[in-house]
């Protein structure tokens, strides 16, 4: 699969370079996606939601009242789930959300994802940008160029590259990251997938082994 090269004024160079059919044409594996996203989410929640019980509710143990004869239902202890200010039943304790997902199932879901992205022409190969300070303005210019103004998008670079990082940062809807560190909810959340010439070749050297 063959894809045309832009410059950052938004034009066509003339080149073409050709996708790895391993990466950007297979058959997308929409229940990989789903795991993949799944965990991705459940791994940066915080599970440190906590309610108190009724042993951990601070408050007399008498007994109300009488067990008997006041024509009302037995009550032990202020501290009971049925009064106000009693204990909660079954409330949300501290826990741990994140779980495994096998190496080939996450491959398959990255995969999935840029293959999708490709197929319904989310994505843009681009001469590799290079700023030599960080300009937020010539940052927003260059995105604006290649047709992702007012959009999320998520540019790949082959390396850190600190003063692309930094133009980015202050645009809500911007994002730059190492192509090799990419994962599948990053592709997803995306509108417009910029892809550098050296990070398509880095994608390629790791993805395809």
């Amino acid at each position: 699969m063959k894809i045309k090269v832009f410059n950052i004024e938004g034009k066509e160079t003339g080149k073409e370079v050709e996708l790895p059919e391993s990466i950007f044409g297979i058959e997308p594996n929409e229940h990989a996606i789903y795991l993949a996203v799944k965990q991705h989410q459940a791994n940066g929640r915080q599970g440190t939601h906590k309610s108190k019980q009724r042993n951990e509710i601070a408050g007399s143990t008498k007994k109300l009242k009488k067990q008997k004869g006041t024509g009302g239902a037995r009550a032990g202890s202020i501290k009971s789930p049925v009064f106000r200010g009693g204990g909660r039943i079954f409330g949300p304790q501290p826990r741990d959300y994140s779980f495994k997902l096998n190496k080939k199932v996450k491959d398959l879901a990255r995969n999935s994802a840029l293959s999708l992205k490709a197929k319904n022409n989310g994505l843009v190969i681009v001469e590799d940008i290079q700023l030599s300070a960080p300009k937020v303005k010539e940052f927003a210019r260059i995105l604006s160029n290649l047709g992702a103004k007012d959009k999320k998008s998520l540019l790949l670079v082959s390396q850190n590259d600190n003063n692309l990082y930094l133009s980015s940062r202050n645009l809500e809807k911007s994002k730059v990251s190492v192509a090799t560190d990419i994962n599948t909810y990053d592709i997803l959340n995306a509108q417009v997938l910029i892809l550098g010439v050296s990070s398509l070749k880095s994608l390629e050297e790791v993805f395809t082994k």
